[in-house]
């Protein structure tokens, strides 16, 4: 057969358009694993997650964890010691292949980034009814109840949110984001009223 026939063939005969589809699939996928910002475009526009990322390491890696830390206040009106929670737990060599009981530990620290954004552009008043917040909250109050020898006892709790450089100690921490005071309650919150 004639190379030129076997070529046209091959772009424009029977099965065509499937050879046509997997070229581009192919194509795009390889296009957005590259980390230059200008082939995030294929990525964007693809609204049913269809493109795979199989990028290795992360762009701009984490070199700091985040600790969380809350003190509480009592029906007497006594605030706590600042407590750490504790998220980080000692590596093990199976985790190597399968680390299932590490996801709580990212799905904080991506609340955490997602409350430290919003709280630069929006500042403490704004962030509260967001609902990273809120959740990263509703966290911290079952820690509590979990945590706390009477629980029943606590009105209501603060929290914060400190930087540290894992095994660098020259470093100090840095307290990046303290809340303000969250009821023990949800149904303690203010309710909003229908104005007449």
């Amino acid at each position: 057969m004639n190379p030129t026939a076997l070529l046209k063939d091959t772009f424009t005969g029977p099965g065509s358009l499937a050879r046509w589809a997997g070229a581009a699939a192919l194509i795009t996928t390889v296009a957005a694993q590259h980390p230059h910002p200008a082939f995030n475009r294929a990525i964007s526009k693809d609204v049913f997650s269809q493109i795979p990322n199989w990028k290795f390491f992360a762009p701009n890696p984490a070199v700091h964890d985040f600790h969380y830390v809350y003190r509480t206040l009592d029906l007497a009106g006594e605030t706590s010691e600042w407590t750490e929670i504790e998220m980080i737990e000692p590596r093990k060599v199976h985790q190597a292949f399968w680390f299932a009981t590490r996801r709580p530990e990212k799905a904080v620290f991506d609340l955490c980034t997602a409350i430290l954004q919003r709280a630069t552009r929006s500042g403490i008043t704004g962030i509260q009814s967001n609902s990273s917040y809120r959740v990263l909250a509703e966290f911290i109050r079952r820690r509590i109840r979990e945590g706390e020898p009477d629980p029943a006892k606590v009105k209501g709790f603060q929290f914060g949110v400190v930087r540290a450089s894992g095994h660098d100690t020259t470093e100090a921490p840095e307290t990046l984001f303290v809340s303000p005071y969250t009821p023990m309650q949800p149904d303690d919150r203010p309710h909003l009223t229908a104005a007449a």
